[in-house]
């Protein structure tokens, strides 16, 4: 059985990790970095080589990268809440900084159903029931 995790690569994983704890809940679990390693290099020994943290209770991965980043449109992570308030929280929180792609509102096959770019580029998509 496998399990999915999520990995970000980062161009700041702590802050981009901090931001993602303050909107949704959580804390990190572990950092290791470059300065870890056995062959440590003075340059880059501050930087994330692996962080495991929990946020709106999903387990994610990240790392900084030494290349920029460039988003795809053709991938999203979704966030699933029974809760309509729940779901209105974490939409709000993760749009802090970042562009609104279609408002968290009821779809017609029920509940609630909104996307965002967060503002370091991460495309979200959050479903939940309906606020009330």
């Amino acid at each position: 059985m496998a399990t999915l995790k999520p990995f970000i690569f980062s161009e700041n994983a702590r802050e981009q990790a901090d931001f993602y704890i303050g909107a949704l809940g959580g804390k990190i679990n572990s950092v290791m970095t470059y300065g870890d390693s056995p062959e440590a290099n003075d340059a880059v020994k501050d930087k994330v080589m692996h962080m495991c943290f929990d946020a709106g209770e999903v387990t994610f991965f990240m790392a900084d990268a030494f290349e920029p980043i460039t988003r795809g449109d053709g991938f999203s992570l979704n966030l699933e809440y029974v809760s309509g308030s729940e779901g209105r929280k974490a939409f709000d929180n993760l749009a802090i900084g970042g562009q609104v792609k279609q408002p968290l509102e009821p779809v017609f096959w029920g509940g609630m159903y909104g996307e965002i770019a967060d503002k370091y580029g991460v495309l979200w998509m959050i479903t939940c029931g309906e606020e009330g």
